[in-house]
Protein backbone atom coordinates (compact mmCIF):
# COMPACT_ATOMS: atom_id res chain seq x y z
CA UNK A 1 0.00 0.00 0.00
CA UNK A 2 1.41 3.44 -0.91
CA UNK A 3 2.56 5.58 2.00
CA UNK A 4 1.51 9.22 1.75
CA UNK A 5 3.20 11.92 3.79
CA UNK A 6 2.13 15.52 4.35
CA UNK A 7 5.10 17.88 4.48
CA UNK A 8 4.95 21.46 5.72
CA UNK A 9 6.83 22.69 2.63
CA UNK A 10 3.53 22.34 0.76
CA UNK A 11 2.20 25.24 2.83
CA UNK A 12 5.03 27.60 1.97
CA UNK A 13 3.14 29.54 -0.70
CA UNK A 14 0.28 30.78 1.45
CA UNK A 15 2.07 30.52 4.80
CA UNK A 16 4.77 33.02 3.86
CA UNK A 17 2.20 35.55 2.65
CA UNK A 18 -0.05 34.96 5.68
CA UNK A 19 2.73 35.39 8.23
CA UNK A 20 4.04 38.46 6.44
CA UNK A 21 0.55 39.97 6.24
CA UNK A 22 -0.41 39.34 9.87
CA UNK A 23 2.95 40.55 11.16
CA UNK A 24 2.88 43.71 9.05
CA UNK A 25 -0.74 44.41 9.97
CA UNK A 26 -0.10 44.12 13.68
CA UNK A 27 3.25 45.90 13.78
CA UNK A 28 2.43 48.74 11.38
CA UNK A 29 -0.98 49.49 12.90
CA UNK A 30 0.24 49.24 16.50
CA UNK A 31 3.19 51.46 15.62
CA UNK A 32 0.90 53.96 13.89
CA UNK A 33 -1.45 54.02 16.89
CA UNK A 34 1.44 54.50 19.31
CA UNK A 35 3.00 57.24 17.19
CA UNK A 36 -0.27 59.19 16.94
CA UNK A 37 -1.06 58.63 20.61
CA UNK A 38 2.41 59.78 21.64
CA UNK A 39 1.80 62.99 19.70
CA UNK A 40 -1.15 63.77 21.97
CA UNK A 41 -4.00 62.97 19.57
CA UNK A 42 -7.56 62.25 20.69
CA UNK A 43 -9.09 58.78 20.76
CA UNK A 44 -11.12 59.57 17.63
CA UNK A 45 -8.04 60.72 15.73
CA UNK A 46 -6.11 57.66 16.81
CA UNK A 47 -8.90 55.34 15.67
CA UNK A 48 -9.27 57.20 12.36
CA UNK A 49 -5.55 56.90 11.67
CA UNK A 50 -5.59 53.21 12.62
CA UNK A 51 -8.54 52.33 10.39
CA UNK A 52 -7.00 54.25 7.49
CA UNK A 53 -3.77 52.35 8.07
CA UNK A 54 -5.64 49.04 8.06
CA UNK A 55 -7.41 49.71 4.76
CA UNK A 56 -4.38 51.21 3.03
CA UNK A 57 -2.07 48.51 4.33
CA UNK A 58 -4.31 45.62 3.33
CA UNK A 59 -4.69 46.98 -0.19
CA UNK A 60 -0.97 47.66 -0.46
CA UNK A 61 -0.09 44.18 0.80
CA UNK A 62 -2.49 42.53 -1.66
CA UNK A 63 -1.20 44.58 -4.57
CA UNK A 64 2.43 44.09 -3.60
CA UNK A 65 2.10 40.33 -3.17
CA UNK A 66 0.20 39.97 -6.42
CA UNK A 67 2.72 42.00 -8.40
CA UNK A 68 5.80 40.36 -6.89
CA UNK A 69 4.51 36.80 -7.11
CA UNK A 70 3.21 37.46 -10.63
CA UNK A 71 6.74 38.51 -11.58
CA UNK A 72 8.00 35.22 -10.19
CA UNK A 73 5.33 33.34 -12.15
CA UNK A 74 6.28 35.22 -15.33
CA UNK A 75 9.91 34.24 -14.84
CA UNK A 76 8.97 30.60 -14.29
CA UNK A 77 6.85 30.54 -17.46
CA UNK A 78 9.62 32.21 -19.47
CA UNK A 79 12.19 29.67 -18.26
CA UNK A 80 9.87 26.76 -19.02
CA UNK A 81 9.18 28.11 -22.51
CA UNK A 82 12.90 28.43 -23.13
CA UNK A 83 13.40 24.88 -21.89
CA UNK A 84 10.60 23.64 -24.17
CA UNK A 85 12.35 25.15 -27.19
CA UNK A 86 15.70 23.67 -26.16
CA UNK A 87 14.13 20.24 -25.80
CA UNK A 88 12.67 20.48 -29.28
CA UNK A 89 15.87 21.81 -30.85
CA UNK A 90 18.49 19.68 -29.10
CA UNK A 91 17.08 16.74 -27.11
CA UNK A 92 20.45 14.95 -27.00
CA UNK A 93 22.14 17.86 -25.24
CA UNK A 94 19.22 18.16 -22.84
CA UNK A 95 19.54 14.45 -22.05
CA UNK A 96 23.22 14.99 -21.26
CA UNK A 97 22.30 17.84 -18.92
CA UNK A 98 19.84 15.64 -17.03
CA UNK A 99 22.37 12.82 -16.83
CA UNK A 100 24.97 15.19 -15.40
CA UNK A 101 22.48 16.42 -12.79
CA UNK A 102 21.82 12.88 -11.56
CA UNK A 103 25.51 12.01 -11.57
CA UNK A 104 26.13 15.06 -9.39
CA UNK A 105 23.46 13.78 -7.02
CA UNK A 106 25.22 10.46 -6.57
CA UNK A 107 24.10 8.09 -9.33
CA UNK A 108 26.63 6.32 -11.52
CA UNK A 109 26.73 7.47 -15.14
CA UNK A 110 24.89 4.46 -16.58
CA UNK A 111 22.04 4.61 -14.08
CA UNK A 112 21.85 8.40 -14.38
CA UNK A 113 21.48 8.07 -18.16
CA UNK A 114 18.73 5.48 -17.73
CA UNK A 115 16.84 7.66 -15.24
CA UNK A 116 17.13 10.68 -17.52
CA UNK A 117 15.84 8.64 -20.46
CA UNK A 118 12.82 7.33 -18.58
CA UNK A 119 11.88 10.64 -16.99
CA UNK A 120 12.20 12.52 -20.26
CA UNK A 121 10.08 9.91 -22.01
CA UNK A 122 7.38 10.38 -19.38
CA UNK A 123 7.46 14.20 -19.08
CA UNK A 124 10.58 15.88 -20.46
CA UNK A 125 9.55 19.45 -19.65
CA UNK A 126 8.38 18.57 -16.16
CA UNK A 127 11.60 16.71 -15.44
CA UNK A 128 13.79 19.59 -16.62
CA UNK A 129 11.63 22.16 -14.86
CA UNK A 130 11.90 20.27 -11.59
CA UNK A 131 15.50 19.04 -11.67
CA UNK A 132 17.26 21.69 -13.76
CA UNK A 133 15.26 24.83 -12.91
CA UNK A 134 13.92 23.93 -9.47
CA UNK A 135 10.29 24.57 -10.45
CA UNK A 136 7.69 22.22 -8.96
CA UNK A 137 3.99 22.19 -8.11
CA UNK A 138 4.80 22.47 -4.41
CA UNK A 139 6.57 25.84 -4.53
CA UNK A 140 5.28 27.29 -7.80
CA UNK A 141 4.13 30.91 -7.71
CA UNK A 142 0.40 31.52 -7.08
CA UNK A 143 -0.25 35.30 -7.21
CA UNK A 144 -3.95 35.33 -6.29
CA UNK A 145 -3.45 32.97 -3.34
CA UNK A 146 -0.58 35.09 -2.02
CA UNK A 147 -2.52 38.35 -2.45
CA UNK A 148 -5.65 37.10 -0.68
CA UNK A 149 -3.71 35.48 2.17
CA UNK A 150 -1.67 38.61 2.72
CA UNK A 151 -4.62 41.05 2.62
CA UNK A 152 -6.85 38.97 4.92
CA UNK A 153 -4.17 38.29 7.52
CA UNK A 154 -2.98 41.92 7.41
CA UNK A 155 -6.52 43.02 8.26
CA UNK A 156 -6.73 40.53 11.12
CA UNK A 157 -3.39 41.61 12.51
CA UNK A 158 -4.28 45.31 12.20
CA UNK A 159 -7.66 44.80 13.89
CA UNK A 160 -6.04 43.62 17.14
CA UNK A 161 -4.48 46.95 18.23
CA UNK A 162 -7.59 48.79 17.02
CA UNK A 163 -9.70 46.64 19.32
CA UNK A 164 -7.49 47.76 22.20
CA UNK A 165 -8.02 51.39 21.18
CA UNK A 166 -11.78 50.86 21.41
CA UNK A 167 -11.62 49.28 24.85
CA UNK A 168 -8.94 51.27 26.65
CA UNK A 169 -8.97 54.99 27.61
CA UNK A 170 -6.42 57.28 26.00
CA UNK A 171 -4.54 57.71 29.28
CA UNK A 172 -3.63 54.02 29.32
CA UNK A 173 -3.40 53.51 25.57
CA UNK A 174 0.38 53.53 25.18
CA UNK A 175 1.00 50.72 27.63
CA UNK A 176 -2.09 48.76 26.64
CA UNK A 177 -1.35 48.78 22.90
CA UNK A 178 2.37 48.07 23.27
CA UNK A 179 1.89 45.31 25.85
CA UNK A 180 -0.97 43.56 24.04
CA UNK A 181 0.82 43.84 20.70
CA UNK A 182 3.91 42.13 22.07
CA UNK A 183 1.72 39.30 23.36
CA UNK A 184 -0.08 39.08 20.00
CA UNK A 185 3.26 39.00 18.18
CA UNK A 186 4.53 36.17 20.36
CA UNK A 187 1.33 34.21 19.70
CA UNK A 188 1.61 34.91 15.97
CA UNK A 189 5.19 33.70 15.85
CA UNK A 190 4.28 30.57 17.79
CA UNK A 191 1.30 29.79 15.56
CA UNK A 192 3.30 30.31 12.36
CA UNK A 193 6.06 28.06 13.70
CA UNK A 194 3.61 25.28 14.55
CA UNK A 195 1.97 25.43 11.12
CA UNK A 196 5.35 25.46 9.43
CA UNK A 197 6.93 22.84 11.69
CA UNK A 198 9.66 25.20 12.95
CA UNK A 199 10.96 26.14 16.40
CA UNK A 200 8.23 27.93 18.38
CA UNK A 201 10.61 29.79 20.69
CA UNK A 202 12.82 31.04 17.88
CA UNK A 203 9.90 32.27 15.77
CA UNK A 204 8.16 33.94 18.72
CA UNK A 205 11.35 35.72 19.81
CA UNK A 206 12.12 36.87 16.26
CA UNK A 207 8.79 38.56 15.58
CA UNK A 208 8.50 39.96 19.11
CA UNK A 209 11.90 41.63 19.16
CA UNK A 210 11.56 43.26 15.75
CA UNK A 211 7.96 44.27 16.39
CA UNK A 212 8.83 45.86 19.73
CA UNK A 213 11.68 47.76 18.11
CA UNK A 214 9.37 49.12 15.37
CA UNK A 215 6.78 50.25 17.92
CA UNK A 216 9.39 51.90 20.14
CA UNK A 217 10.93 53.87 17.28
CA UNK A 218 7.54 55.04 15.98
CA UNK A 219 6.36 56.06 19.45
CA UNK A 220 9.59 58.01 19.91
CA UNK A 221 9.07 59.86 16.65
CA UNK A 222 5.49 60.71 17.62
CA UNK A 223 6.56 61.99 21.05
CA UNK A 224 9.37 64.07 19.50
CA UNK A 225 7.23 65.82 16.88
CA UNK A 226 3.87 65.79 18.69
CA UNK A 227 2.22 68.61 20.53
CA UNK A 228 0.51 67.58 23.80
CA UNK A 229 -3.25 68.09 23.80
Amino acid sequence: MPHFETHTIRRIGWLRAAVLGANDGLVSTASLVLGVAAAGASSTSIMTAGVAGLVAGAMAMAAGEYVSVSSQADTERADLERERKELAANPVQEHREMTAIYVARGLDAELASTVATQLMAHDALGAHGRDELGISDIVTARPVQAALASAVTFSIGAALPLLVVLLVPVSALMWAVSGSSIIFLALLGSLAARVGGASVMTAAARVTVWGALAMAVTAGVGAFFGVPA
